[in-house]
């Protein structure tokens, strides 16, 4: 069962010796029952409902059907699995608030729920009568035909009913009968397959998130992103170049200067003068120094993620512990992409969440990366921005199985401090504080998300009020080819 699909399996010689069919005819059987079960569910729910509006009790069972659809969905996306592979993302998306009441109003004003009860009522208004009369068609029917001499011969060689229609009253047209039955096993389980796969399909254009752009399209957006990326990062090193040999040096030689001024100077004023002067030029040189490691650590091209990792520890001022054994040497872009994700998660748990103790956990498994930073604060951070984590909910951003384009990220604080750049160096600008507690600006997670996406990763986020609090990625580490 090597296809990705039951419609791939169809073009394949072997198709009747794989699996397919008889998935194809359970995902049909399961659809005329879960669509028969969902009329009869519909149906009570709309008739009690509507006995009693007529003493105002049944108006909130009437305004609770259109969420029928959202289980139904769910199922409905699970059962695709048996006839597809590639499974059915959901289209509906995080609510903004935390509460029962939030969740109804982002939910009524949903169009992934409105869609949702479409494909129930087309379910149970006729749909799973279509599947029931292809299972009967592709199995029932050869089943009977292929029967018909076992029937003959219960009623002793006298005749029997075939599909209780036609006669027949030998064992030779018994024989005939059965050789048609045969043939009509085959055609079913082709036929059951082909009307499976559409109905997968159907299910994926309904319910599933809408597709923008072509293949091509998707593939051509994939690769501009990654030479963007190339692009920030030659930036970068420029700028870090550029204020290596520069800046620092200017201010290496100008402490040097100030330094061999306060020998030659005699005690007074003006040697106290220089001696402030000289320690602001040292004091100028060292956040020089520190803005230039969140630019381009050193450490991380010279010894890899997990010293990089156990450096960014050493200066958190929380404590921080590192389990990133056997970690070895990944694509440059995903080494970074890691670091500065983890840089910048430290620096949120220290400035916002009041944790005691940090843990940065990193794997390599199948190809792909899995990075969590966790920490014991006090939880409520959120991504927000088109996908938020409200409390007790986790929050996803990324490339998505060609469903949308990559959504931007805001790690918002537990406690509404202003937003100071982190240690990565990714964030260049101040928050405010907004009246709810989040923070109003926005922070380095917002571009490292894209950062992530741009490699084929996704970040995703859990912070229940009370914590833990814990910020996982994954990021494939086959380099993206930056060029068409």
């Amino acid at each position: 069962m090597s296809s990705a699909n039951v419609q791939r399996a169809l073009l394949r010689p072997d198709y009747l010796r794989t699996s397919w069919p008889w998935r194809s005819a359970v995902y049909l059987l399961s659809g005329a029952l879960l669509g028969a079960a969902s009329l009869v569910g519909i149906a009570v729910l709309a008739v009690v409902g509507g006995i009693l509006a007529l003493v105002l009790v049944g108006l909130p069972i009437i305004a609770m059907i259109p969420l029928l659809g959202l289980p139904l969905g769910r199922i409905e996306r699970w059962r695709v699995g048996l006839v597809d592979a590639d499974p059915v993302e959901s289209a509906h998306r995080l609510p903004d608030e935390p509460g029962l009441a939030a969740w109804l109003r982002f939910r009524f004003r949903e169009r992934a729920t409105w869609a949702e009860l479409g494909y129930a009522l087309l379910l149970a208004l006729g749909l799973w009568v279509v599947d029931l009369a292809v299972v009967l068609l592709g199995l029932g029917v050869p089943a009977a035909l292929l029967a018909t001499p076992v029937m003959l011969a219960l009623d002793g060689g006298g005749q029997t009913q075939v599909l209780k229609h036609w006669p027949v009253t030998s064992y030779p047209d018994a024989g005939l009968v059965a050789v048609l039955g045969l043939v009509a096993v085959f055609m079913g389980l082709y036929g059951m397959g082909a009307v499976a796969g559409v109905r997968g399909g159907l299910v994926r254009t309904l319910i599933g998130p809408p597709v923008a752009g072509t293949p091509e399209e998707w593939g051509e957006m994939a690769r501009s992103r990654a030479r963007l990326v190339d692009a920030f990062e030659a930036e970068r090193r420029r700028i870090e170049r550029d204020l290596h040999d520069g800046a620092q040096q200017r201010l290496v030689a100008l402490s040097m200067a100030l330094g061999l001024a306060r020998l030659d100077a005699p005690p007074g004023p003006l040697a106290d003068q220089l001696a402030k002067a000289h320690h602001e030029a040292e004091r100028a040189l060292a956040e020089l120094r520190e803005l230039i490691h969140g630019i381009h650590p050193q450490v991380l091209t010279d010894r890899g993620l997990i010293a990089a990792f156990e450096d960014a520890a050493d200066r958190s001022p929380t404590r921080v512990l590192v389990s990133a054994d056997g970690l070895g040497r990944l694509p440059e872009p995903v080494e970074k992409a890691a670091y500065f994700v983890t840089c910048e998660a430290l620096a949120n748990i220290a400035k916002h969440s009041g944790a005691e103790l940090a843990r940065i956990d990193a794997s390599v498994s199948q190809d792909t990366l899995f990075l969590s930073v966790t920490d014991d604060g006090v939880g409520g951070a959120v991504l927000t921005d088109g996908l938020s984590a409200g409390a007790g909910s986790s929050g996803t951003t990324g490339l998505s199985s060609g469903t949308g384009s990559p959504r931007r990220a805001r790690f918002s604080g537990e406690t509404g401090s202003s937003d100071e750049p982190g240690v990565s160096g990714e964030t260049g600008s101040s928050g405010r504080t907004g009246s709810s507690g989040e923070r109003a600006g926005g922070s380095g997670l917002t571009g490292l998300s894209d950062r992530v996406a741009a490699l084929g990763g996704r970040l995703t986020l859990s912070s229940p009020p009370g914590g833990p609090t814990v910020l996982k990625v994954e990021i494939p580490c086959g380099p993206i080819a930056a060029s068409g």
